[in-house]
């Protein structure tokens, strides 16, 4: 089987599926209404199957629309909220952004590391008899850095929770305006092939098949003519040969 080059693997089911439907809802459509009579459906779908790309050429500019969307919704969202903290390329943050960042970050690390150390070391002092006058100093110093370490934590906590209330909205709704613009663009594809490639073809192929029929019919060992392209409907390539058939 032959597929459109612009026509991808994954859409390739679907164009089954529209044409199948296309097929089976065909009396509800009358210029379709010689279906059975001189091509049955089976004939038109191995035809169908056969002009793939000249049918898919019909909706080629809303199958661009609707690939290219359905790529942009695949793509992650959005940064993460600690990446919008930790100032990506892409979020307009000044140039010197990133050094606050990074000193917000290893602060409460720095510090807290520092604190730990020089409390210990202090108790541990202070426990000799007599305890050195530099117990005093570490223990001093030690508490000074867990104050810092708090404080840092304090606001890298809240840094946090302002970038997270800043992103909920743009984060809740874009997906659901994205999912909306994606069923757009593939219902547009969907439409178009229908309405303006594979009913065009195949009634198409009924006019043809009546015609070279009324004017005396095939014989068995003749072959049949090919299908000349259709007018008006976009599509570009080399006529199709219908399928042989026997004479009756």
């Amino acid at each position: 089987m032959k597929w459109a080059p612009h026509l991808l693997p994954e859409d390739r089911a679907e164009y089954e599926r529209l044409l199948d439907e296309a097929l089976r809802t065909a009396h509800d459509r009358p210029e379709l209404a010689a279906i059975g009579r001189r091509l049955d459906r089976g004939q038109l779908r191995a035809m169908a199957l056969g002009a793939v790309a000249l049918i898919s050429a019909a909706a080629a500019t809303e199958y661009a629309v609707y690939v290219r969307v359905r790529d942009e919704h695949r793509r992650p969202s959005g940064a993460s909220v600690v990446a919008s903290v930790l100032g990506g390329h892409d979020d307009g943050a000044a140039p010197g952004a990133g050094f606050g960042v990074v000193v917000t970050v290893l602060t409460p690390i720095l510090a807290g590391t520092a604190a730990l150390v020089l409390l210990l070391l202090g108790y541990v002092l202070k426990m000799l008899d007599p305890p050195p006058q530099v117990a005093g100093p570490l223990l001093t110093a030690g508490w000074f850095f867990a104050a810092v370490t708090a404080a840092g934590l304090l606001v890298a906590a809240i840094g946090l929770l302002v970038t997270a209330l800043r992103n909920q909205p743009a984060e809740t709704a874009v997906p659901g305006a994205r999912s909306d613009e994606l069923s757009l663009a593939r219902d547009a594809w969907r439409h178009a092939l229908v309405e303006r490639g594979i009913v065009p073809f195949l009634r198409e192929a009924l006019a043809e098949r009546d015609q070279v029929t009324d004017q005396g019919g095939l014989l068995s060992t003749e072959r049949p003519r090919p299908l000349p392209r259709p007018s008006g409907t976009g599509f570009t390539g080399p006529g199709l040969a219908a399928p042989e058939t026997s004479a009756e």
